[in-house]
């Protein structure tokens, strides 16, 4: 079957970057392999999109030079560049819809006469920005889609690294359905793709038209057969990659992992850097393990990805993950996941590839975690069992390509030239407990959490 014609609306995809811009000119360059797509930028990220040189029928430059400057004085000037920011969502919603009202101007004549089959919107990734051209294309020529969003994850209570993160903004996240364009961007799409379960649950009124696709994907050449084996003496390379931000839960990680550094059985890599890098220094000397723990700071990706090849485990009990894309790495790599049951990380991690541990309360996760290290210590075939597992999962379902099959199915759905793709979230909101809850006829690769 011939490939669609695309127009992707991605204003700051960039294969240069980290992150959202980084995950969506991934997801973008990916579908561009098997369709016609056109891919709408803003002008800040031109050369570098034109330099990766992707498969694109063609790059339209939107641009805006005064909103853009004043933008980026912005986010460097009162937000520090720090990307980590809630009400950094809340200061670009003024930005996101004049970007699609100037490529709406810059595209109308196309789109119109035919050129295009059907628009995916997939940045802003956040589900509170809303789409200006769902309400242009209510009518018309060609459906609208947008996806994958994410986002409204709550703030569970008993952590105290969520008290010290949480943003006074996150309390007016709900306004967002009074803004103008809100409720027709998701009334007028003709599909609506969730990149978690809880952002599913949240859009559950359109059930009919949504579908579940993750967040993150890899590259099919970082996922390799590999074939190292530890020996039963071996210390566990223990890892965690990740901003040292509070939500992040490093020191829950540290924590959990003490037990096995002190007994000589383990030793601990702490790849990243941030604010919380000082105090992590200081837990590591309280608890008495500073001999096995060993901190790198932010690396290239490239090395990163060297880390994690030798790595055993990735032990990231994120408290508030929305993504989790060093989990999608990890098991491409050959490392075995150890996430809380939260968000991104948890929609992903299944009993046959790594551990879940539910997010109840501090010195529960951290219980729940060393018994996963504790095993994966004493059983190196476990290990081994789990890491083979993971590696193969992502080749065949966490891939770029993967993720643009995926997508494929939804957008032959919507322009009519395929039957509905079955694409439920890993996890259901259970009205009578109040909470997701695993499904029970889970995605395909997907079921329920091991035991810890």
């Amino acid at each position: 079957m011939k490939g669609l014609r695309i127009l992707v609306l991605a204003p700051f995809c960039d294969p240069d970057a980290v992150s959202m811009p980084y995950v969506a000119y991934c997801h973008a360059a990916a579908l561009a392999q098997i369709h016609d797509v056109t891919l709408a930028i803003a002008s800040p990220v031109e050369n570098n999109v034109r330099r990766a040189n992707g498969q694109f029928r063609g790059v339209e430059v939107v641009r805006m030079p005064t909103l853009e400057r004043i933008h980026a004085w912005s986010f460097r000037r009162i937000f520090k560049n720090n990307f980590d920011s809630q009400a950094l969502t809340a200061f670009a919603y003024p930005f996101s819809l004049a970007f699609e009202w100037y490529a709406w101007r810059q595209l109308r004549c196309r789109i119109l006469t035919g050129d295009f089959d059907v628009v995916l919107r997939i940045l802003p990734l956040t589900a509170v920005l809303p789409s200006p051209f769902a309400f242009l294309l209510r009518k018309g020529p060609i459906p609208f889609v947008i996806g994958p969003i994410n986002g409204g994850l709550p703030w569970p209570s008993g952590f105290s690294q969520l008290v010290r993160q949480k943003e006074w903004v996150s309390n007016l996240r709900g306004l967002y359905r009074f803004l103008p364009f809100a409720r027709s961007t998701y009334r007028y799409a003709g599909a609506i793709i969730a990149a978690s379960s809880q952002t599913y649950a949240e859009f559950a009124v359109y059930r009919d038209k949504m579908f579940f696709i993750p967040e993150n994907g890899v590259s099919r050449s970082l996922c390799s057969d590999d074939t190292r084996r530890t020996q039963p003496d071996d210390k566990l390379e223990l890892i965690f990659v990740g901003g040292l931000v509070p939500r992040k839960a490093c020191d829950l990680a540290l924590r959990a992992a003490a037990p096995l550094l002190k007994a000589g059985l383990a030793r601990f890599t702490v790849v990243g850097g941030g604010p919380e890098r000082n105090s992590l220094e200081q837990l590591v000397v309280a608890l008495g393990v500073e001999r096995d723990v060993v901190f790198t700071g932010w690396l290239r990706l490239e090395q990163v990805l060297i880390r994690l090849r030798s790595a055993d485990v990735l032990v990231f009990p994120s408290l508030r993950d929305f993504g989790g894309g060093v989990v999608f790495e990890a098991l491409a790599c050959g490392a075995v996941p150890v996430v809380a049951d939260f968000g991104g990380p948890g929609d992903i991690v299944y009993s046959e590839v790594g551990y879940k541990a539910p997010l109840t309360d501090e010195s529960d996760v951290v219980m729940q975690v060393a018994n996963a290290l504790k095993e994966l210590a004493r059983d190196r075939d476990v290990l081994e069992r789990l890491r083979r597992q993971g590696m193969a999962y992502a080749r065949e379902r966490l891939t770029w390509d993967a993720k643009a099959q995926d997508t494929s199915k939804v957008l032959d759905w919507v322009v009519g030239r395929g039957q509905k793709p079955d694409l439920r979230p890993p996890k259901v909101f259970d009205a009578g407990l109040g909470l997701l809850r695993e499904n029970t006829v889970p995605c395909p690769g997907i079921s329920a959490p091991r035991p810890l």
